[in-house]
């Protein structure tokens, strides 16, 4: 293991973690440090959820905002007793059909969760990941773990350890290479403050599959207004807000017209770009 710690990427049995990888890893987040890590959604950067100072590290490798909140991930239901202080029974029937799995519920923040890890709102995002590593990792800290998408702010979450790697080189000490990830997008958010249970991020559970258990569950909201320095500024109760965000760096074209037209504008614009 020696040489892969010097890469700063370590393989890891995405089925049956290795115990000693898993206690090196958690040795690390102990210490105040983060760890980039495989869920079945996306990859994570993750830190203690109770150690504000480590949550900061998360800010500074993401380039990331503090008005944009963190998720907390759990491996049991009985951390839920650390992190809200009010489980509805809504939130409960939810927990039972989704979790572990991916989708993140909105609840009423516990004060022994910092603000850093919420933007400063009295909210806080939690979810239950089902990757066997995300899961050792939890229970070997015996702490939550807040994780965003381990990417810099803005870029495309990233589905492999070689994404994370391209992204956060040098700025992570830890990537755990658990493979790729087996949803491929990010977790469905929905918030359970709100007069009625609202999805604020579309992820790894469709709007139908919540509607079969809470039946008044309603779409994400429409935004239509350009995001700005100002937006970044502003509190957001759920990451994945801005119109910009999770944006691809590549130019999409779209093109109009019968297939020869078309082919004929697409060879044209990839000469001019030769």
């Amino acid at each position: 293991m020696s040489d892969e710690i010097e890469t700063g990427v370590i393989r890891v049995n995405a089925i049956q973690p290795e115990a000693s990888i898993i206690e090196y890893a958690t040795g690390i987040l102990r210490t105040g440090n983060v760890v980039a890590f495989p869920t079945e959604t996306v990859y994570g950067l993750g830190a203690d959820v109770f150690q504000p100072a480590a949550l900061e590290r998360i800010f500074v490798a993401k380039g990331r905002p503090h008005s944009d909140p963190l998720i907390a991930h759990i491996a049991d239901e009985a951390s839920l007793e650390q992190l809200t202080t009010a489980l509805s029974d809504e939130a409960k029937r939810l927990v039972a059909a989704f979790w572990p799995g991916p989708l993140t519920l909105i609840l009423p923040r516990s004060p022994r969760v910092p603000h850093l890890a919420t933007a400063g709102l009295e909210t806080v995002a939690v979810r239950m990941p089902r990757h066997a590593v995300a899961q050792a990792l939890i229970r070997a800290l015996g702490s939550p773990i807040a994780a965003p998408s381990a990417n810099r702010f803005m870029h495309v979450s990233p589905t492999t350890a070689q994404h994370v790697l391209a992204d956060l080189a040098g700025r992570v000490p830890l990537i755990l290479d658990g493979g790729s990830c087996e949803v491929g997008v990010e977790s469905t958010v929905l918030d359970l403050c709100s007069e009625q249970p609202t999805i604020l991020r579309p992820g790894g559970v469709s709007l139908e599959a919540l509607r079969a258990v809470v039946p008044d569950v309603q779409p994400p909201p429409p935004r239509y207004r350009k995001a700005d320095e100002s937006d970044q500024l502003a509190a957001q109760p759920s990451p994945g807000q801005m119109l910009t965000h999770y944006a691809p760096a590549v130019p999409l074209l779209l093109y109009d017209g019968n297939v020869e037209s078309m082919r004929s504008a697409m060879l044209a614009e990839l000469r001019q770009r030769q």
